[in-house]
């Protein structure tokens, strides 16, 4: 009988991981459009090595640029991998989900609402088409999502009157952001924060557009530099969306988490991860950062090899999700 067991668990994963279409741009992308970088290795590897090395590691943090096609692509085919090769272990995190509608989110997950009404109260992302395949994947195999990151509210209080303006907030409204005082950037990150060009939002790579019609369709914030008390909403978001995943992992322990952000949140193992190790220093968390490069195919990785534990280089000329 536990042969049984076994062997129908190996082929439901190989139907779920090989014969399951991906949803995302199946007929436009392919390998020929990324190359993965192992910082340790100090080569070129494929996707199986950063499956593989996640079995000595707690946290997966995805680093994307968000109208990256091909960085979704790896995603969602990433998850299946994970999911492949940890089942019952994995959980998705996400930035794009807010600690406020967690509750939505796991009523959509169980089958209880319907993906309109999950859709409108979620307040999902303008562009939530390039996230759907993760969700819809783990909403089948029955993988718990976490909403990880700060409402925008917040956020917006603490970029305009400090975090001290957040202590007036109710308890209930407290539950939704980390825990008070956090820690606010400081040293190289306070100064990459500065460095950012006025008017654009931390959440978005250097790299992506925005204009304030594309912020506005996403639902994202545009920050201006000298009204805004930079660190503190980036902050928040970083403290935030770190403790949700430690939260989680106290409560569910041996678990894998696959968090996705956008990489300005978690390259040079800075934000996200520098607030993660804080709430737990011994958790281990595992950087991936995933950017288009004009030398692509010839990409120098030397230049990059600070930024995350993998690099995935991917191909500039492939048509972004929005502009």
């Amino acid at each position: 009988m536990h042969y049984r067991t076994v062997f129908s668990t190996i082929v439901c994963l190989y139907f779920i991981l090989f014969t399951t279409p991906l949803m995302y741009g199946e007929d436009k992308i392919t390998d020929d459009d990324y190359i993965i970088f192992s910082v340790q290795k100090n080569r070129v590897v494929d996707l199986e090595e950063i499956v593989t090395t996640m079995k000595n590691y707690d946290v997966l943090f995805f680093g994307e640029e968000h109208n990256d096609p091909v960085a979704h692509y790896l995603e969602e085919l990433l998850l299946k991998k994970l999911y492949a090769r940890y089942p019952n272990l994995i959980v998705l995190s996400l930035e794009m989900f807010e600690r406020d509608v967690q509750l939505v989110l796991d009523e959509y997950l169980s089958g209880m609402i319907t993906e309109k009404h999950f859709r409108k109260d979620a307040r999902v992302w303008t562009n939530y088409k390039d996230y759907r395949p993760l969700i819809e994947f783990a909403r089948m195999n029955d993988i718990p999502v976490i909403a990880a990151n700060a409402p925008y509210r917040y956020s917006n209080i603490a970029s305009t009157k400090g975090q001290q303006a957040l202590e007036s907030l109710s308890d209930a409204a407290k539950s939704f952001i980390a825990p008070l005082p956090y820690d606010t950037a400081t040293g190289a990150y306070y100064q990459k924060l500065l460095s950012v060009k006025k008017n654009m939002p931390f959440s978005l790579p250097k790299k992506t557009p925005a204009d304030a019609d594309t912020l506005k369709k996403m639902k994202m914030p545009v920050i201006s530099m000298p009204e805004f008390k930079i660190n503190q909403g980036q902050s928040l978001w970083d403290a935030t969306m770190a403790h949700s995943l430690v939260r989680f992992s106290n409560k569910n322990t041996n678990k894998k988490i696959m968090h996705i952000n956008g990489r300005f949140h978690s390259d040079e193992y800075f934000g996200v991860v520098q607030q993660l190790k804080k709430y737990a220093p011994d958790i281990r968390p595992l950087v991936v950062s995933t950017f288009s490069d004009s030398a692509f195919p010839e990409v120098d990785f030397n230049s990059y090899k600070n930024i995350a534990d993998f690099i995935i280089i991917t191909d500039p000329s492939v048509e972004r999700t929005f502009e």
